[in-house]
């Protein structure tokens, strides 16, 4: 099974998504990683303020801290292997990264709240 790892800058909760002020990225990474996971993917994702051990234990991602500082968060890693680093990527990425078809990608993205269908049950806001 393919395993998708996100290391977080720091926040409040371990996904981004709280606070008064919600960053619409992260919105949108939640629900693409939620995605990704129904696609059959393992994803694990940590938080520097929750889960520091997780950044020093993991010799890659210390590397890149020691030479870049927090700047470098958010850090994409795929089997071990980085995809990304300093950005969130889309879904399109994600799907690349880990081997889902982007046409999957593609058909998931289109409905919801950022999609076309509004109608009732669709999941639009």
């Amino acid at each position: 099974m393919t395993e998708l790892t996100v290391f977080d800058p720091p926040q409040c909760c371990s996904t981004g998504v709280c606070g008064p002020s919600v960053d619409p990225k992260l919105s949108k990474l939640a629900a693409d990683l939620d995605w990704v996971k129904k696609q059959g993917v393992s994803v694990i994702r940590y938080n520097l303020s929750q889960q520091p051990g997780a950044f020093v234990e993991n010799a890659t991602v210390k590397d890149i801290l020691q030479r870049r500082g927090e700047d470098a968060l958010p850090v994409f890693l795929v089997d071990g292997e980085v995809m990304s680093q300093g950005s969130y990527p889309d879904r399109q990425a994600l799907a690349a990264w880990v081997g889902i078809k982007a046409e999957s990608a593609d058909t998931e993205s289109a409905g919801g709240c950022g999609g076309n269908d509004q109608s009732p049950g669709s999941g639009c806001c």
